[in-house]
């Protein structure tokens, strides 16, 4: 093997020198064209590229020109006066020996050799090696798709006989979806998920604790001493338990509208948006278009609205009911409670007339307000909000069942319907079916192209075993090869 012996600057020789073989004097042998921006100096004059050195060194003291050159470099010239003698003397001929002595051209052909005839069979099979399994999942993908259409059928007849066919398993599979999603919904307010609902129930706590804070801030004992003496016409006094026992029925009867109130307005919203939610659904819509309506699911929740709401109107009213009784442990020895009793009872005994008993005031208040702010917070924080969890989970869910399998026996009405309204969209689907098949049959021939030229770069570097899959006419042989939309009208 002959041994090159590398100029130390023969890289930048022959780089410029292969780029001053298309200059000539005219340019200055490439110094007003190759070097414009590299010559100029920060005060404008003109500098000397370090290729203007290497070259006359290379022809001063390099040793390597052949005796045919006889150059002379002189010392009472500046190096580009040098230079643009040099080459207007020798011209080309020193140019090409010059490139030659540089060692570029055979770097450039080892170069060439390396990627051409070992790393690009070694860049083929990566890629090759990397496109594989992309290339099997997408012919997969494109085959399934392909002969799907295809096992479509052809003819509005034979496609109104599918989707009829397939009328009952529809029908079933609506019911299903109806039934999970009620079920979900269900769900989402038992785990305190559903966001509109917990928030409106937390207004209704807010309400209750804000009436409770209202109702005892104007509670009128006069008022109630009044009521008392009016049950008692032949009395003309009243104790403080009598004041106490009207103040109880007063403070359970106002909580009691708050909280039916509050229970009606929850039910409203939540059914309100579990039936938009309800429309919004893939299977509501499949419905319609099975057959024409709802199959009775709007109706049957508002039905069911009333229901609810009537049933938790009822345990409101049973809850606020429960208010009338003084809280299990209000007498218990010990507690604030009987303390502040006994110093109210003290306070109102002092005279047997009305005013006596409007100027505890205070503390009867004080007296009512330790007695209902447990049992309203009992109610808002622990009791109520199971209460009407179970009431819509009793409710909602045997529904669904039922609208499900009343959805089902509904197939006569969807078959009269789907008949009335197949044709047309038989005719579409067949177009639409069609237009899918030429286009995905458009995919697979790019794929194929693709694949095709890989796999003769591969055949050409005998690497048979990385060649990628194709998708060959016999894999979509059962395509019918008259695909004319004319055919529809048939």
């Amino acid at each position: 093997m002959t041994v090159l012996s590398i100029y130390k600057t023969s890289g930048l020789l022959g780089f410029y020198g292969s780029q001053i073989k298309g200059t000539n004097g005219r340019d200055r042998f490439g110094l007003n064209t190759l070097f414009p921006e590299s010559v100029k100096a920060m005060d404008g004059s003109e500098e000397t590229p370090q290729f203007v050195y290497e070259f006359n060194r290379y022809c001063a003291n390099s040793g390597k020109l052949p005796n045919n050159f006889r150059i002379s470099v002189h010392s009472y010239e500046t190096p580009k006066q040098n230079y643009e003698r040099i080459l207007t003397e020798w011209g080309t001929p020193l140019i090409n020996q010059l490139i030659q002595d540089s060692g570029i051209e055979e770097f450039r052909d080892a170069v060439t050799r390396y990627l051409t005839q070992e790393k690009r069979p070694q860049l083929f099979v990566n890629l090759a090696d990397d496109l594989q399994p992309l290339c099997i999942m997408l012919r997969k993908h494109y085959l399934s798709i392909y002969r799907e259409l295809d096992s479509q059928p052809r003819e509005i007849e034979a496609m109104k006989t599918q989707e009829l066919g397939r009328l009952n398993q529809q029908l079933q599979q609506i019911g299903n979806d109806f039934r999970q999603h009620i079920a979900l919904e269900v769900n989402q307010v038992v785990t305190d998920k559903c966001q509109g609902f917990k928030a409106d129930f937390q207004k209704l706590q807010s309400r209750m604790i804000r009436h409770l804070d209202e109702l005892l801030d104007t509670f009128s004992v006069r008022a109630a001493y009044e009521s008392a003496t009016l049950s008692h016409p032949r009395n003309a006094t009243a104790p403080l338990i009598a004041v106490l026992v009207e103040a109880l029925y007063y403070l359970a009867n106002q909580l009691e509208d708050i909280l039916v109130e509050s229970c009606q307005e929850i039910v409203a919203n939540f059914f309100q948006g579990l039936m938009e939610r309800i429309r919004k659904s893939e299977y509501y819509r499949n419905l319609y278009r099975l057959l024409g309506n709802d199959g009775g699911i709007e109706q049957e929740l508002n039905l069911l609205e009333n229901q609810v709401s009537f049933a938790l109107v009822n345990q409101a009213k049973v809850e606020c009911d429960r208010f009338v009784r003084e809280s299990p442990r209000f007498y218990d020895e010990g507690t604030f409670s009987i303390y502040q009793f006994r110093q109210t009872l003290l306070q109102t005994s002092q005279s047997y007339d009305c005013e006596s008993m409007v100027e505890a005031e205070p503390a009867i208040r004080q007296l009512l307000k330790l007695d209902f702010e447990p049992k309203v917070s009992d109610t808002i924080r622990r009791t109520f909000r199971q209460t009407i969890n179970q009431t819509i989970n009793t409710n909602l869910l045997p529904m669904a069942d039922k609208q499900a399998d009343d959805i089902l026996q509904q197939y006569n009405q969807a078959r009269v319907y789907l008949e009335q309204t197949l044709e047309k969209e038989a005719e579409e689907k067949i177009i639409r079916n069609r237009r899918l098949l030429s286009e995905f049959g458009q995919k697979i021939e790019v794929y194929n192209q693709a694949v095709a030229g890989i796999n003769s770069c591969l055949q050409a570097m005998q690497l048979y075993e990385h060649q990628l899959p194709v998708i060959a006419e016999s894999d979509i042989s059962s395509v019918s090869a008259n695909l004319e939309v004319g055919d529809v009208a048939e």
